[in-house]
């Protein structure tokens, strides 16, 4: 009998010690989210080329905004392939952007607009 009672007396301490850490993690939790609110490389205002904000606006804005602007101009314009919704089907403003190309696709597309953000 003695063996049972040193095992059931290790279980609470490994129930004591597992629950240590777990007060720590949330403790840092805070710490991580106030890192966050930093400017990142995605947060941060780029210029916009005058064939960009032709299409956007022309205002500074993040690259996340400048893709969700782009997005929106596709669709209220109805500029996607039907057939392949993938592709862009570009119109004036947007071969200017795209360097004269007709059609792209929606990679290629962060690739080319990366070329007017500075």
């Amino acid at each position: 009998m003695p063996p049972a009672k040193k095992a059931a007396a290790k279980a609470p301490a490994k129930k004591a010690a597992a629950k240590a850490p777990a007060k720590k993690a949330a403790a840092k939790a805070p710490a991580k989210k106030a890192a966050s609110k930093t400017t990142s490389a995605f947060n941060k205002a780029m210029k916009i080329s005058p064939e960009l904000a032709a299409v956007i606006g022309g205002d500074a804005r993040p690259r996340t905004e400048v893709t969700s602007a782009i997005w929106t101009y596709i669709k209220k314009n109805n500029l996607q392939d039907p057939k392949n919704k993938r592709n862009i089907l570009a119109d004036d403003k947007l071969k200017a952007v795209f360097g004269g190309k007709k059609t792209v696709t929606m990679f290629e597309m962060t690739a080319l607009v990366s070329k007017h953000l500075s």
